[in-house]
């Protein structure tokens, strides 16, 4: 067997979020979000150092609170399907930084006959900050962000103010 580098173990557990994610599997998706900061709580207002925030959605801190969202959100999609592009990921010793697009397409609310609801898409650009962990890398926050600005035509021409 291949051993993977940092980077392709982490570039996988990245792809393993969002697969969690489209499956509405919260058991997975559970698994891949750190589980303690070993005594880091007490310094973080007693949450565990996890945070997440999702776009529109304020500062959520702690591994409870951060899987009710996500239960929720599962709980209230009935379709989702993520692709990620521009993904780039840096890895320091024991920690690591995976920024990406994500376009996502999700379906709404199944209408009267039971088909699925209108096709929604959406762009967010994200950070995913993981821990290396004996269990492997474990995500420690997650920070989407919607993209509200149409891209420049001219990519040196930078963002307009």
């Amino acid at each position: 067997m291949n051993a993977r580098t940092d980077t392709e173990q982490v570039e996988l557990a990245n792809t393993a979020l969002y697969d969690a994610m489209e499956r509405g599997d919260l058991a997975s998706l559970s698994a891949l979000w750190l589980d303690s900061e070993d005594g880091e709580g007490a310094k973080n207002g007693g949450t565990d150092g996890v945070s997440c925030v999702h776009p529109g959605w304020p500062v959520l801190r702690g591994r409870s609170e951060v899987l009710r969202s996500y239960a929720l959100i599962m709980a209230h999609t009935e379709y989702i399907q993520f692709f990620l592009t521009d993904v780039a990921v840096s890895v320091h010793a024991d920690t690591a930084l995976v920024t990406c697009t994500e376009n996502i397409l999700s379906g709404g609310p199944a209408e009267e006959g039971g088909a699925l609801g209108p096709l929604v898409g959406q762009l967010v650009v994200a950070t995913n900050v993981f821990r290396r962990t004996p269990e492997g890398w474990r995500i420690w926050s997650h920070h989407g962000s919607p993209v509200l600005a149409e891209p420049e035509e001219d990519p040196d021409a930078g963002p307009s103010v």
